[in-house]
């Protein structure tokens, strides 16, 4: 790890008590790790209404681990972060807030190791180190994403990293942990959650242009310049809820996966208020919350639909 001194925002440093604990509560982001159970959850969904088995304790594990792993991701992102100056106006930085960027890196590296270990339980446990293999890959797209020499979301390959990692890689993984098989139902959903993860992070990017650009930083916003990325996002939106559609219609998914249709109107929320407030930061900051919520509920609506056809069906899901 690099030890290049950076100049933090005073303002991250000097606050009321009472802003700092909001500035805590923006760092640790709580909604935000729906991003790593949501692939766990609808993946195990799918395996649920393939197999009719629910392995309770393989899940528990995975979905700790996956926890501690995204934990890993943005306490290291935040360290890579500050060494770019990207991060100089953002008060909520973990390396900011604390001005111990050592103990940020360690303290990242603890998650991920704990998290590692909870994936290695699981292949121990099934003698099979396929879903160690699968996880692997996905802490290298990790670590490419921010970390050094790579930098790949400074050239705009961020959301692309997004939606491999947790959509069909983390789908696989999560799939292969219940039945030790795969499935082109699973890599179909797949396809769905990972654009609405990847939505997170593009929004996450509209307030924060002119940092991003001032550092050389080139996502999608910069590149598309926040009206296009603006006009941009109801087809993205969109593509979740034409993708089930066409699965549904092409007899891949379950009817009642239309259930994702429910989160329409969250969809419909965060387009209408980006598209009125893209080039006001101030106003724009918390449309990654309404993607958040949309990614939440698109996903809990996606795996409802199914594991409901299996509960009609006299509650035929046994756990193991």
């Amino acid at each position: 790890m690099t030890t290049r001194t950076v100049n933090y925002s005073a303002n991250a440093l000097k606050t009321a008590p009472a802003i700092r604990k909001k500035l805590w509560l923006a760092a640790i982001k709580p909604p935000m790790y729906s991003v790593a159970i949501m692939p766990i959850m609808v993946g195990t969904a799918i395996a649920i209404a393939e197999t009719r088995t629910l392995q309770t304790g393989i899940f528990a594990i995975f979905v700790f681990a996956a926890i501690l792993i995204l934990a890993w991701e943005n306490l290291a992102n935040d360290v890579f972060d500050s060494e770019t100056g990207v991060d100089v106006n953002k008060a909520h930085s973990l390396v900011n807030l604390t001005a111990n960027k050592s103990l940020i890196f360690w303290l990242g590296n603890l998650c991920l190791a704990t998290g590692l270990f909870g994936i290695g339980a699981i292949a121990a446990i099934q003698r099979d180190l396929t879903v160690v293999g699968i996880i692997l890959v996905c802490c290298v797209l990790g670590y490419i994403y921010q970390g050094p020499p790579f930098r790949l979301s400074y050239q705009g390959w961020g959301e692309i990293l997004c939606f491999f990692a947790f959509g069909p890689l983390a789908f696989a993984a999560a799939y292969y942990s219940q039945t030790q098989a795969w499935s082109g139902t699973n890599l179909a959903a797949s396809t769905i959650v990972g654009v609405s993860t990847s939505l997170i992070l593009f929004c996450s990017h509209f307030h924060q242009e002119a940092d991003d650009a001032a550092v050389g930083k080139r996502s999608p916003i910069v590149r598309l310049g926040t009206k296009r990325a603006a006009q941009l996002l109801p087809w993205l939106c969109g593509s979740i809820f034409a993708l089930t559609a066409i699965c549904v219609w092409l007899g891949v998914f379950p009817v009642t996966t239309l259930l994702v249709f429910a989160s329409l109107p969250i969809a419909l929320k965060l387009c209408k208020h980006v598209g009125t407030n893209h080039n006001k930061p101030e106003k724009v900051s918390n449309c990654k919350f309404i993607a958040v919520a949309l990614h939440f509920w698109s996903g809990i609506f996606l795996g409802l639909g199914f594991v409901l056809p299996q509960l009609l069906r006299f509650g035929a899901v046994l756990p193991t």
